[in-house]
């Protein structure tokens, strides 16, 4: 026993055995958490080989730097370099849970948000988690203990080179071994999925911040010619509005309604024979309203900044982080600065912080006139609060106020909060009983979408009332999908059939319903996504579009293009769908194995990457600074001033007449 314990003591006291109990524990950790708590899609030996293989190259060379540091500080700087990339490793493995996606450098910039994310997050944390640093405490208990001689050699010229040679080959075999599985996996941009599959978290990270830098660099090297591509690129993929629809909503005001969370598969769904949305699917039958019902969220990681910033510049969202905070000082010409040109006040009702996704700063970089915010609503009442503002109910009640003041014709959106992840309502407020899978996000969610439909249905009584109704084009959309991916097992069971990679695709649809008072509606199968929604709205409203930089076009041209982009590269088409670089028929769900689908297939992927490459050209670089269209005013972010309400501000405004 005593032989024993003096080779356990002289394993300790050697600072090499410590580091390489330290990367072992890591090196298993980071796999088992990467098979366990990501959906990564691994088939095959050599994805499973390189999987297990890429967590040790990482684990060895960040924990390495340890080594040439001497005495204490080699040991703190372990430890210190372990807690990190355990920190790193359980934060994406918590982010994923609901996110179906991988942290990036730019999520960090959105600390505003933060604060108002608590209930969301604790609902995410899992009893097991304690595991992920248990072999933290571990660590830190063997570098501390005073039973562990410190070893202050420092390593020696040989070992390095030694070591650092070991981390290259197990490297540069990762890498070579990818390539073989993944051709150009570091540069054609695949999903970040497949970057963490081949390379692992930690490269993942490397990876992401490159590219975050690179992408940030753009503005200061991009000047007046990089326009010209983009506008040849815009007009020569314009869709000629139809003149069935040109106008007919001219001089109208606009209501957007936000569909937070809103997936299509609502849309008359029933639990237990009951509705779920009646007031949705009554309206959707109006012959007044077109629906939409191949109607796709194009978000990433932004989510709903994502589907604002689509609907209201027809540019995509960025591959990482939020537009809405990263590129908050860009110029745009955005929906309300357009409408502004036609004699259009506008207006933005939310009730949560104003500081949410940034939204104070951006929305003047838009043009917006006006911004109510939670500063402009009662939230002291604790039954009509969410965990995201104020609910949907007493939010479009003491929104009405507000609206009627706004000087018409206006442009106008509402974001509501009611159906927002993790779905928990007080039981009082509830209509519909809970779906049965066993799985709460799943079953909360019809709960709390049949508020958010009676929400909108008292709403629209009260825009009826007020005269609103009969003069205002009404635009109800979906941001973003509300069940993400890992709770398939649970959606299984609300749909009826396996959920396989096309049909989680068919999930991504989400609703898109236009009423304009005399327009001819019925149901609409166009293929389309938010990119589309300004085109669309613009013509609806008789303005022509042709001479702005719109990346979507008119869902009513003759001449929309029906291959929807999706922000990852993936696509979807009326014939095809492409899902992680597979092709697939788009009618049965099965692997495309026609050459002329397949040759189809390949040049949408093409167009789709220009898209994609264009519109983050014009967003990195901000390249709106350099172009104006004809009739079009550049916005002046510092006219703005949301701590004024309608009454104040117009008054000011006729005293400087």
């Amino acid at each position: 026993m005593e032989i024993l314990n003096n080779k356990k003591a002289a394993f300790l006291n050697k600072f090499s055995s410590l580091y390489f109990l330290a990367v072992f524990m890591l090196w298993i950790k980071t796999y088992i958490t990467q098979v366990t708590q990501f959906n990564l899609g691994v088939e095959g030996f050599l994805e499973h080989f390189l999987l297990l293989l890429n967590p040790l190259g990482s684990a060895m060379l960040f924990l390495g730097f340890s080594f040439f540091f001497k005495g204490g500080g080699k040991y703190t700087l372990l430890v210190i370099f372990y807690t990190l990339m355990s920190i790193l490793l359980y934060a994406n493995a918590v982010y994923y849970r609901f996110f179906s996606d991988f942290i990036t450098l730019p999520t960090f910039t959105q600390t505003q948000n933060f604060g108002d994310l608590g209930g969301s997050v604790i609902s995410l944390l899992k009893p097991y988690d304690i595991l992920f640093f248990v072999d933290v405490l571990l660590l830190i208990y063997l570098c501390l203990s005073k039973k562990t001689q410190k070893d202050n050699s420092r390593i020696g010229y040989k070992k390095a080179i030694t070591g650092i040679a070991f981390v290259l080959a197990i490297s540069t075999l990762n890498l070579g071994l990818a390539n073989i599985d993944r051709p150009q996996l570091l540069t054609r941009g695949f999903d970040r999925s497949y970057i963490v599959k081949y390379l692992g978290m930690y490269n993942y990270t490397i990876y992401d911040a490159t590219e975050t830098i690179k992408a940030s660099s753009q503005r200061v090297l991009a000047d007046n010619d990089d326009m010209t591509e983009v506008i040849n690129y815009t007009k020569s993929n314009y869709g000629e509005s139809n003149p069935e629809y040109f106008g007919a909503a001219k001089e109208m005001n606009v209501i957007y309604i936000h569909l937070e969370s809103f997936q299509n598969f609502l849309m008359n769904y029933k639990i237990n024979g009951e509705e779920v949305t009646p007031f949705l699917n009554s309206l959707i039958k109006d012959p007044n309203t077109l629906y939409f019902d191949n109607f796709f969220h194009q978000t990433a990681q932004g989510k709903t900044s994502d589907a604002e910033f689509m609907l209201e510049n027809s540019l995509f969202g960025l591959p990482q982080g939020s537009a809405f905070i990263t590129k908050g000082q860009n110029t745009y010409q955005a929906a309300p600065a357009i409408l502004k040109e036609s004699g259009y006040s506008s207006a933005v009702f939310h009730g949560n912080n104003g500081t949410f996704w940034n939204r104070n700063e951006i929305y003047k970089s838009f043009g917006y006139d006006h911004f109510f915010d939670a500063n402009y609503y009662d939230t002291t009442v604790g039954e009509d609060m969410a965990e995201y503002g104020l609910l949907d109910k007493p939010f479009f009640e003491q929104s009405l106020d507000y609206i009627k003041a706004l000087p018409q014709p206006f442009y106008s959106k509402f974001i509501t909060v009611g159906n927002h992840y993790p779905y928990k309502m007080d039981q009082n407020l509830t209509t519909i009983d809970k779906a049965n899978t066993g799985d709460a996000s799943v079953d909360d969610y019809f709960q709390t979408a049949r508020y958010a439909d009676e929400a909108i249905e008292q709403f629209i009584g009260e825009l009826q009332k007020s005269g609103l109704y009969d003069n205002s084009m009404l635009v109800f959309y979906g941001d973003h999908y509300g069940i993400s991916e890992n709770h398939n097992k649970a959606m299984e069971q609300i749909i009826g059939k396996e959920i396989t990679p096309y049909e989680s695709t068919n999930l991504q649809r989400v609703p898109l319903i236009i009423h304009v008072p005399g327009m001819q509606g019925g149901i609409n199968h166009t293929y389309g996504g938010q990119i589309d929604l300004l085109p669309t709205l613009l013509h609806l409203l008789g303005i022509d579009s042709q001479n702005y930089v719109h990346f979507g076009t008119d869902l009513l041209s003759k001449e929309h293009n029906n291959v929807v982009t999706f922000r990852n590269g993936d696509y979807v088409s009326p014939t095809i769908y492409s899902i992680d670089e597979n092709f697939y028929d788009a009618t049965t769900g099965l692997p495309l194995d026609d050459d002329n689908q397949l040759e189809k297939a390949i040049e949408y992927k093409k167009e789709v990457d220009k898209k994609l490459q264009l519109s983050d050209k014009v967003v990195n670089g901000d390249l709106l600074r350099f172009y104006t269209p004809a009739g079009f005013s550049k916005v002046n972010p510092s006219e703005f001033n949301y701590n004024q309400g309608v009454t104040e501000e117009t008054d000011n405004e006729e005293n400087r007449e």
